[in-house]
């Protein structure tokens, strides 16, 4: 019950007007992040849901309010707290998924003492190559950037999601990251010329 209810709620939330990153957040972040991390909880061991609930709340402060975006972690694991209580969820394990939220951001350096923690990063992370597409739309189409340097910045963002991954998530992802590397290669050689 309690998954059903946060699902809703944060769908509910995708849905909004105010969500600056609009329903495709959901549909092209959320659930993929939801599925990797349910995937690598089930094959190590890990408690199956708080890793589902830390990957439904992770994003939410920032799909709720815009101005929580550049600290959505800590905000998210505050709004996480208050729903999952609100919830009766017991007390340790509200603290389990808000650790998970809080230090699931790779650029805040949090260390993370779970492997709950550990796979909602890399479930995060896992999600960038999964859909591409989603980087891509938003360096040319939000960024307005040029071919090039669109390039560049989605390949190097790869990189530091590669960098964040567990050695399980680094295993399921790698054909992906190898195809998408080879896609997006500005290497300009003409079959046949060399």
């Amino acid at each position: 019950m309690i998954i059903s209810h946060v699902t809703t709620l944060v769908k509910d939330a995708c849905e909004q007007p105010t969500n600056v990153f609009g329903y495709s957040i959901w549909t092209h972040h959320i659930v993929t992040v939801v599925n990797f991390a349910c995937e690598l909880a089930e094959t190590s061991g890990a408690d199956v849901e708080i890793v589902q609930l830390a990957a439904l709340l992770h994003d939410y402060a920032g799909i709720s309010r815009e101005e929580w975006i550049a600290d959505h972690h800590t905000k998210g694991a505050e709004l996480a707290g208050q729903i999952l209580s609100e919830l009766d969820y017991p007390t340790e394990k509200v603290a389990a998924v808000q650790h998970c939220i809080i230090s699931h951001r790779a650029s805040k350096n949090i260390p993370r003492e779970t492997l709950e923690a550990e796979i909602l990063a890399s479930a995060d992370a896992m999600a960038h190559f999964a859909n591409v597409s989603s980087l891509l739309y938003m360096v040319y189409t939000k960024k307005g950037m040029s071919s090039d340097d669109g390039v560049e910045w989605v390949l190097s963002k790869l990189a530091r999601s590669w960098e964040k991954l567990m050695p399980e998530a680094k295993t399921m992802i790698e054909p992906r990251y190898t195809a998408i590397k080879l896609a997006l290669s500005t290497d300009n050689i003409i079959p046949g010329k060399e």
